[in-house]
């Protein structure tokens, strides 16, 4: 006699949206089988109980992180060992050996001997929902259900490779400004801790009253050990707390806005989180992923909880027989050109064309703002290491201007 198991699952129904709940089955495949007859897509499968009988591993503390650029070589390799007439289960094989992270390489074969066991490769992957990002396990469903699976792998390669270098290019933007802020920061600290002392020992010898530009100087190092440990200590709780809290709805509301309205990185943050959306939105398109689950795995990896926010507008828009477009002309962080292209692709039939050409546009102006940018900025961050650290320079000096009238 079969035993039969319960298992827990997550999933999507026939009209996109979230579900989750228990279903029993002789097998995990079997379970997903019973799962698709019921109309829903799920997207993990796994034995009641299974989470609390994993085996703790503190090398899985180590393991080495996959990112989008393994996921973008793995999907280009796999889909041209396909297209090339080899067989998945030999194609995973050959994945499994070869991929350079041995996190990913670990993975693969896992999934290589879930498909062996009768289960898809979508549902084999949705098993490792923490390697593989959902809009990655979502268009290999759809190509596996369509028959264009190589395709389907293609266009996850494309998409990550220019997600790749899109933060690529956000990186190259930042990293001058980030460094220079940090080394100006520790300058300054160095000298109230190690400088000013010095020169504070040599003026009391003279007397006098300190100018108070040195007067501050003084206070601040003598007091620099209740200070600074304190701000250490506090970086330290921020980054532990932002670590954990920053993917929390409520600070991503008040956090997201103010990035888009930021004075300096704001229209660039803008562009980057519309570029998101629509090269993603025109993937999943183009791959013949349901509409409705599609606005909901691109709103999700947008970046901004500003688009996602609007994107739950067009998702009840659809629902309801309505276009996309309207919703989105509604919404301030979307611009006329990016709602009116977006009405006519709907018109034309043709909105993973329009999609495309969004993000190309909106690629090249990241691009093109990166450059401004940091043509700007490395002239203001000079300048502002030349005020700050200057100034604590003249303000040491300054009572040297007096130490002849001192001596008299």
């Amino acid at each position: 006699m079969t035993n039969v198991l319960t298992y827990t699952y997550r999933g999507r129904d026939a009209a996109g949206k979230k579900v989750s709940g228990s279903v029993d089955g002789a097998s995990e495949a079997g379970a997903t089988m019973r799962l698709r007859s019921m109309g829903i897509q799920p997207e993990t499968v796994r034995a009641a109980g299974s989470g609390l009988n994993k085996e703790i591993s503190l090398s899985g503390l180590f393991k080495k992180k996959v990112g989008l650029k393994d996921l973008a070589v793995m999907s280009r390799q796999l889909a041209t060992m396909i297209s090339s007439g080899l067989a998945l289960m030999r194609a995973l094989s050959i994945l499994a050996e070869q991929s350079e992270n041995p996190t990913l390489a670990e993975t693969i074969d896992q999934v290589r001997k879930d498909v062996e066991s009768g289960l898809s490769l979508s549902d084999a992957i949705a098993k490792h929902e923490l390697i593989f990002p959902p809009l990655f396990i979502n268009l290999v469903r759809a190509g596996e259900t369509g028959g264009f699976l190589e395709d389907s792998l293609k266009s996850v390669a494309e998409n990550y490779e220019k997600e790749v270098k899109l933060r690529g290019t956000i990186k190259s933007a930042l990293t001058y400004p980030v460094v220079v802020l940090i080394m100006a920061i520790l300058g300054m600290i160095g000298m109230i801790v190690f400088i000013v002392p010095v020169f504070k020992a040599m003026f009391e010898g003279l007397g006098g009253e300190l100018p108070l530009p040195t007067q501050f100087l003084v206070v601040l190092s003598e007091s620099a050990p209740f200070w600074l440990p304190a701000l250490i200590l506090a970086l330290i709780v921020f980054s532990v707390w932002w670590g954990r809290n920053k993917h929390k709805p409520e600070v991503r509301s008040f956090v997201d806005p103010l990035k888009l309205k930021a004075p300096v990185f704001g229209q660039l943050a803008t562009k980057i989180a519309i570029a998101r959306f629509t090269r993603n939105f025109g993937t999943m398109m183009k791959s013949g992923v349901p509409i409705l689950q599609a606005l909901s795995i691109v709103g999700a990896t947008s970046g901004n909880y500003v688009i996602e926010k609007a994107l739950v507008n067009v998702q009840e828009s659809v629902r309801q027989g309505r276009s996309i477009a309207a919703p989105l002309a509604d919404e301030p962080v979307f611009p006329s050109m990016v709602t009116q292209m977006i009405s006519v692709g709907e018109d034309s039939g043709s909105l993973e064309t329009m999609l495309s050409k969004i993000s190309d546009f909106y690629d090249a102006e990241v691009e093109s703002t990166t450059e401004q940018l940091t043509a700007l900025i490395e002239p203001l961050m000079i300048a502002f290491m030349g005020v700050l650290l200057g100034g604590m320079i003249v303000a040491l000096y300054l009572p040297v201007f007096n130490i002849f009238t001192l001596i008299e």
